[in-house]
């Protein structure tokens, strides 16, 4: 079954896709949304660093704790 990978929100009745989604579609869909506009053909892959967790914060903003007087 091939993937693809949404670039533009597509939706119909039964199903919504928005865009950076893989979908596993049959090989007709696949034809007629892979375009390069709608939708991409996807590896089967996940290119490395994808998941990658947000930067944590140095310092420079609020205390950790609120001071109450």
């Amino acid at each position: 079954m091939p993937r693809i990978r949404i670039l533009q929100s597509i939706a119909a009745v039964d199903f919504s896709w928005v865009p950076g989604e893989l979908v596993d579609v049959d090989a007709a869909t696949a034809q007629a949304y892979a375009d390069g506009v709608r939708a991409e053909l996807a590896e089967d892959t996940v290119p490395a660093g994808a998941e990658k967790a947000a930067a944590r914060s140095r310092g420079g903003g609020r205390s950790r704790r609120a001071e109450t007087r």
